[in-house]
């Protein structure tokens, strides 16, 4: 498959005219022993420069307030380009081609992969917004190399340590399996301590299951009471953090980008209540409390 067959279906959803995801990259060149897709989507294909900054402008112009960068494995965008552009380079030259794009954000990303050009933008762009979602999937550094992950649990915690310097509203989701093959309590603990050392504010949980055909598949596998029992454990220690996280945003001031369904989300991805407020628009937001799951506030511009 060439590079620019998928720039017809970049365009992955629009969420009523206030956010747009652009798929700018598919398929993954990596070969982690939990995963099927890249038997299914094959090797990691990018969408030239051009189209994607095309794609943005069109999408501006029609008054989508904020853009998302998605990809099975978006943070290897580009290498398959003449040039081998990186995604922060993509990211930076949408921002200043179409200056009319209010948010940027991205997809999971691979931490291990972020380049010089993603830190400068964490540092120094304002709409570029202070939230990544990490493909972290495990926090014991031999369950990592197990699943052949290329980072280790320090890695992670050393790049969330930097962006939050360079930015220190920045705020994290992660990807976590629980239960993978020959996973201990005690390697399970280490996911645990590092979401918590990280102060990760929103975890995305999977009880792992195998797929037939990859690696892990033929390892020693887990009780799957077990395995549900640390997933659910797991979402616990998740939902202690997200309370923390909000818990934190009380008291201050946020920018909220309004949606459909009387919803919001601050720049850094704390879901805010917006009754009576017409979706895409932005709002100055004095945080006064929340209920576990959105942030409440009072509109100063509403």
């Amino acid at each position: 498959m060439s590079v620019t067959e998928t720039a017809p279906q970049m365009v992955e959803s629009i969420d009523g005219h206030v956010r747009a995801f652009l798929q700018v990259q598919n398929g993954c060149d990596h070969r982690c022993t939990f995963c099927i897709i890249p038997y299914g989507r094959g090797n990691s294909r990018s969408v030239p420069m051009g189209a994607v900054v095309e794609q943005a402008r069109k999408l501006a112009a029609q008054g989508y307030r904020e853009m998302v960068l998605t990809g099975v494995d978006a943070t290897s965008y580009g290498a398959d380009l003449p040039g081998e552009p990186t995604l922060g380079l993509l990211a930076k030259t949408l921002l200043k081609q179409v200056p009319e794009i209010a948010r940027l954000r991205l997809s999971s990303i691979d931490s291990i992969e972020v380049d010089r050009h993603l830190l400068d933008l964490i540092a120094d762009e304002p709409r570029f917004m202070p939230h990544l979602h990490l493909s972290l999937q495990h926090g014991d550094n031999l369950i990592l190399k197990r699943m052949k992950r290329r980072h280790s649990g320090d890695d992670a915690l050393a790049f969330m340590r930097k962006a939050r310097r360079l930015r220190p509203d920045m705020a994290f989701g992660a990807d976590f399996i629980a239960g993978f093959p020959t996973e201990t309590e005690e390697h399970f603990q280490n996911t645990v301590r590092l979401a918590e050392e990280a102060e990760i504010a929103m975890l995305h949980v999977f009880p792992y299951s195998p797929r037939p055909g990859t690696p892990a598949a033929r390892m020693p596998q887990l009780d799957r009471a077990l395995v549900k029992e640390r997933a659910r454990r797991l979402r616990d220690a998740g939902e202690r953090l997200k309370t923390n996280h909000l818990d934190g945003l009380v008291g201050t001031t946020q920018s909220v980008l309004t949606e459909r369904g009387e919803n919001g989300h601050t720049e850094n991805f704390a879901a805010v209540a917006t009754p009576g407020l017409e979706p895409g628009h932005f709002v100055s937001a004095h945080i006064t409390a929340h209920d576990g799951k959105r942030l409440q506030a009072a509109f100063a511009n509403a």
